[in-house]
């Protein structure tokens, strides 16, 4: 990147690229920082994205999205975050005891997620993770979702699809490359709308949010900034990738007007 106030500019393989009208970002999580900064890089150039750098960030940040989306008074499953350990029966009375799920910060698709299901299993690992100076989250366990979460993709303001993600047979964990199972499922009005507040609060334009259905109403997991398309497309048929790439040509045609045509790069 040429981080200049004249003509900022990005360069690929020796090749500056240049005359674009958006871009999608897909970021993995482990090249965050290094891919909001080029996301930010074109976003200098005045270069349209239906996720910013900032929105991006937040999303990534476990503890930083709970607590927007509590602002915002989107359903959240009971969460409790504390720095040191001196007081691990408080944190574990916050969500309301044991069973318990422990979550690493800066964990992905189901790694670092542990389900502590005595109050003594709780407070041996977050000493563990603790005495390994990882930051963790405690939350509520959802006996009621037996296993099973809905992934709801969002692309501007409306969920295109959505599908019913059930984890193997004693895994709580729904995660498909975990050995779930998916099926294609219909919204209920409040589930649709959660989904729908959750990715707005977080100020991202395509997102998938996870919700999980407990006894009182839809509770978010997460809100990914950059979402899988296989397992959505594969469930639901929809051709998520056709609906994301129509919302961007058209949101960058009506912010560029003065631009003819979009012109993709490969």
């Amino acid at each position: 990147m040429n981080i200049t106030s004249k003509k900022p500019t990005i360069v690929y393989k020796g090749r500056p690229l240049e005359y674009f009208d958006a871009i999608i970002p897909r970021i993995g999580a482990s090249k965050t920082f290094y891919g909001t900064a080029v996301v930010r890089q074109f976003e200098v150039m005045d270069v349209f994205s239906p996720n910013q750098s900032q929105a991006i960030s937040r999303s990534r940040d476990k503890l930083r999205s709970m607590q927007i989306l509590a602002r915002e008074g989107v359903g959240l499953p009971v969460t409790g975050f504390a720095h040191a350990t001196q007081d691990i029966d408080g944190l574990i009375e916050t969500v309301g005891g044991a069973p318990l799920v422990i979550k690493l910060l800066e964990g992905t698709q189901g790694i670092g997620v542990v389900l502590a299901e005595t109050y003594q299993a709780a407070k041996s690992v977050i000493e563990a993770f603790r005495g390994l100076d990882a930051n963790i989250l405690v939350q509520e366990f959802i006996k009621e979702a037996g296993g099973a979460d809905l992934r709801c993709f969002v692309v501007g303001n409306q969920v295109i699809a959505a599908m019913k993600r059930q984890g193997a047979k004693g895994e709580f964990r729904s995660n498909l490359h975990r050995g779930g199972n998916a099926v294609k499922i219909d919204l209920s009005p409040e589930e649709t709308d959660t989904a729908i507040r959750a990715a707005k609060a977080m100020g991202l334009k395509v997102a998938g949010v996870d919700l999980l259905r407990s006894n009182h109403g839809p509770v978010v997991m997460e809100v990914n900034s950059s979402p899988g398309l296989e397992g959505i497309e594969k469930t639901t048929k929809v051709n998520v990738a056709g609906k994301i790439i129509e919302f961007v040509a058209q949101n960058a045609v009506e912010e560029n007007e003065d631009r003819s045509s979009i012109k993709p790069f490969y």
